[in-house]
């Protein structure tokens, strides 16, 4: 099945995974359009039949995350080719023409003022207030590790990150590390191993290691944690340090951060 069908001047999405899932398939869907029509945006884009595992009513588009792109203007997009499409999630994020990319973001991305607010709440009720001295360590596993296996023939390993976060402590004594991840493992293991490191307690989600399943299909409350979900995604996108694996949770970070200043990226498949 396609996952977007055009007709005329308007892009509907067909697409149906998870939610950056979606979010990658929808911006490739957008640019293509944009390269083939002369470098112009279509009338509509239209994500009813998408995003369904996270919507309260499936027949609604997605502004409980996005901001309507219609009310979103004097935006300056390039007038070439970009180069982009939804299996960059695999590749070396230094590679992506970030600057191209970032206006689409901006138009059709843009988290809802809701959203901010979650943001703005995780951040008071964690102390979260001095960027400059975080790091956050991201693992995306469970469904997704078993395809970064199958794409890299080698998945991320845990101490990779270990590696990782030892040298960036080494460098900034200071550092304080927001461990993220799907995974608990993952997660039980950083927060032993790794001096002022912390999750944010009451809005992740993560489950043993699974690598037929995600966090989505095991839990309920998949609308709520999603807009908590984008928020911890926003936040990530702020940490001085980023450390993190492929995949569109990775991306979508780096998009949301318009740089990969930073940014380790764990095991690029190119």
């Amino acid at each position: 099945m396609p996952y977007h069908k055009i007709i005329g001047k308007n892009i509907h999405m067909k697409h149906e995974s998870g939610f950056f899932s979606c979010c990658s398939v929808r911006l490739d869907a957008i640019i293509q359009y944009f390269n083939e029509n002369n470098f112009n945006l279509p009338e509509k884009v239209d994500s009813t039949e998408s995003y369904t595992w996270y919507k309260k009513n499936k027949n609604d588009d997605i502004y409980d995350f996005f901001v309507c792109y219609e009310n979103i203007n004097n935006i300056v997009f390039t007038n070439k080719i970009v180069k982009y499409q939804q299996t960059d999630q695999w590749i070396n994020y230094n590679k992506l023409d970030i600057k191209s990319i970032i206006p689409f973001i901006k138009k059709y991305f843009t988290p809802t003022p809701d959203i901010y607010e979650i943001v703005k709440n995780i951040e008071e009720k964690y102390k979260i207030n001095d960027y400059t001295n975080m790091c956050v360590l991201f693992y995306r596993g469970n469904d997704k590790a078993s395809e970064i296996y199958y794409r890299k023939k080698e998945d991320t390993n845990y101490n990779e990150y270990l590696i990782q976060a030892s040298k960036i402590k080494n460098k900034y004594p200071n550092t304080n590390f927001l461990i993220q991840s799907d995974e608990t493992e993952f997660v039980e293991l950083m927060l032993q191993k790794i001096p002022n490191s912390f999750i944010l307690t009451d809005e992740i989600r993560h489950m043993k290691k699974n690598p037929k399943k995600s966090v989505d299909k095991v839990f309920d409350n998949t609308h709520e944690y999603s807009k908590k979900f984008l928020a911890i995604v926003l936040i990530m996108a702020k940490c001085n340090h980023i450390i993190l694996n492929n995949g569109n949770c990775g991306i979508w970070t780096v998009f949301y951060r318009e740089n990969t200043n930073n940014v380790i990226q764990l095991s690029p498949s190119a």
